[in-house]
């Protein structure tokens, strides 16, 4: 009896120690990790409603991006150069993101030595609430649909963001949807910072 008893302490403890690694919301706002082949990010929560995403690939240079509400990216430094997108409206009264809830921000690209080719559109469609698996980990999701239109209305990106409000990190995107060509790319392991 004794025996089973300890088993059964020892399994509890494992699925304990295991599900610990899951990061909730008050977790996230110490920061966190999120991998997949190829790419290592490091997000860190920063002033102004900001998230701070350190970007480490295998095949490329690293990355810093600073998105809004982990959401929307306004700067992007790496090797290669610098790029901003300074929007025309405030972007803190798109959130907390809703389902059903669109938007459009117009904005500007600005890059070093390079004139700006004309403002930009960046339309918001929140489609509705999903869950999305990090390992063992489950997060309930927004479906949020983002597409981005040059000055003449013609259409440059167009992606759904799998966004988690918890964490304020988009864990996966999905392209082409609803098409035969439809993929998703996203994360596949969450684990905290190193203290």
């Amino acid at each position: 009896m004794k025996t089973i008893s300890i088993a059964t302490a020892l399994t509890i403890l494992a699925s304990a120690a295991h599900g610990a690694e899951c990061i909730d919301a008050k977790a996230a706002k110490a920061g966190f990790i999120l991998e997949r082949p190829g790419i290592h990010s490091e997000f860190r929560p920063a002033a102004g409603g900001m998230v701070s995403v350190a970007n480490e690939y295998q095949s490329q240079s690293p990355q810093t991006q600073f998105l809004f509400g982990g959401l929307i990216e306004v700067f992007r430094d790496s090797e290669t150069g610098q790029l901003a997108m300074i929007p025309f409206s405030d972007l803190r009264k798109l959130f907390p993101l809703k389902a059903g809830a669109k938007s459009k921000t117009v904005f500007v690209r600005l890059a070093a030595n390079k004139q700006p080719k004309g403002t930009e559109t960046l339309e918001i469609n929140v489609k509705g609430k999903e869950t999305f698996s990090l390992g063992d980990c489950k997060y309930n999701v927004l479906a949020v649909r983002l597409t981005i239109k040059n000055e003449a209305g013609k259409t440059q990106d167009e992606f759904t963001a799998l966004y988690a409000p918890d964490l304020q990190a988009v864990l996966a995107r999905r392209y082409d949807e609803g098409t035969n060509a439809e993929s998703v790319v996203g994360y596949e392991v969450i684990k905290p910072l190193p203290n």
